[in-house]
C-alpha cells in the first residue's frame, strides 16, 4: 500500500470504525476529526486543502 492507503486503512479501522453517517457532511467531518486526532497522536503536521 502507498502512504495514503495505509492512512485511510488506519482511519477506517480506528477513528471511524463502526460508525454510520446520515449524510456526506457528517462523514467528511468524521474523517477530518479522525485525521486531526491521528496527526496529534503521531506528532505530525496536517494540512487542510479546500477544493
Amino acid at each position: 500500500m502507498n502512504r495514503i492507503e495505509e492512512e485511510w486503512h488506519q482511519l477506517k479501522s480506528h477513528e471511524i470504525a463502526g460508525q454510520m453517517f446520515d449524510n456526506n457532511y457528517d462523514l467528511a467531518m468524521a474523517i477530518i476529526y479522525g485525521m486531526e486526532a491521528r496527526s496529534v497522536k503521531g506528532e505530525y503536521a496536517l494540512e487542510h486543502l479546500i477544493f
